[in-house]
């Protein structure tokens, strides 16, 4: 069933909604690894919302991991057909 066809469907974006989560969620963790891994160990969350958070950069720390987990979603539930089976 084509991307069209799908996206007409409940259950399409249900799916997108549910895979674009864990994927925001998994790549915010990865991404705050490798921004702030040695503050994130030693506990210093001051210097953790300094680098990622402050003034205003939360907005673009996760409106861009916001907008991949909804591409994400919707490449993942389309191509590996996630959504309701087909009668094939």
């Amino acid at each position: 069933m084509g991307l069209s066809k799908n996206i007409k469907k409940a259950a399409f974006w249900s799916n997108v909604m549910k895979v674009g989560a864990v994927f925001v969620v998994l790549i915010t963790i990865i991404s705050l690894c490798f921004n702030s891994f040695s503050d994130l160990i030693s506990g210093n969350w001051e210097a953790v919302y300094d680098k990622n958070f402050s003034n205003e950069q939360w907005k673009r720390f996760f409106s861009s991991k916001v907008i991949a987990g909804f591409i994400y979603g919707i490449y993942a539930v389309s191509y590996t057909h996630l959504t309701l089976p087909t009668n094939r």
